[in-house]
């Protein structure tokens, strides 16, 4: 069976939806078999960022309603080995738990990884996403606001017996960073978030505007290499961080 990560974070706007992309497309390309679950109903935007938004027909939903077979309901993405299962357009649609709990396992038989993308806040919708998830990758951007937030999720991941949880510091800029004069230095805002820390991701506007055009992000960029340091952690590798002068 493949490994089921729940993407989360504290707050919205942290770019969690950009590390499941990004981390599922640098897998896909490592040769692992990946599927992504955009756990966000209502505000749905994996299907956006791979292009899929007009071949959209069945979601998750349907899939546990019994409207159709799961293999109708998930989308080949632009890297081979990564496929798609969509949210539904409407909130009021989000999968129960109880029904994210028999389905994730059964769909992980398939997989080498399953990265379900969590929505913001912490009611139904994060229930739904954390059920099936042996392990948390919680997304902050370094500020005050979003590390409480994300020592919050890390403490409701316990309770939910998700103990394997890593940090990911998205949208890192070196030269900002030292200017906030927030923190002292990157172990500080590891110790606000609680939570080991697993990979950084620079922040990069050309990966936003790829994303959000449904374009193919080049290798070469600058996050597209973090996500793949980060699949490679993610896997156990014993990959260094990148220098952060360099982010």
């Amino acid at each position: 069976m493949g490994a089921v990560t729940v993407i989360t974070s504290g707050k919205g706007g942290v770019g969690k939806s950009t590390v499941c992309a990004g981390l599922g497309r640098a897998l896909a390309e490592r040769g692992r078999r990946v599927l992504l679950i955009d756990g966000d109903a209502g505000l749905r935007c994996l299907d956006r960022m791979f292009a899929l938004d007009d071949r959209i027909l069945f979601d998750i939903s349907d899939v546990v309603n019994g409207a159709c077979e799961p293999i109708r309901a998930i989308y080949d993405c632009d890297v081979p080995g990564l496929y798609l299962l969509p949210a539904p357009f409407r909130e009021e649609k989000t999968v129960q738990p109880s029904l994210m709990r028999q389905l994730v396992p059964i769909l992980s038989r398939y997989y080498d990884h399953i990265l379900i993308d969590c929505p913001a806040g912490i009611g139904l919708g994060f229930d739904s996403a954390t059920v099936g998830a042996t392990r948390a990758l919680v997304v902050a951007t370094p500020d005050p606001v979003c590390l409480r937030g994300s020592d919050k999720v890390r403490l409701l991941l316990m309770q939910k017996n998700i103990a394997s949880q890593r940090l990911v510091v998205n949208r890192f800029h070196y030269q900002n960073f030292i200017k906030s004069s927030l923190y002292d230095d990157l172990d500080s805002v590891i110790d606000s978030a609680g939570i080991r820390l697993i990979g950084i991701v620079p922040e990069d506007p050309m990966l936003a505007a790829c994303l959000t055009g449904g374009r193919t992000v080049p290798s070469n960029f600058s996050a597209a290499k973090a996500f793949h340091r980060l699949a490679a952690r993610l896997e156990g590798e014993p990959v260094p961080l990148a220098r952060l002068e360099k982010l």
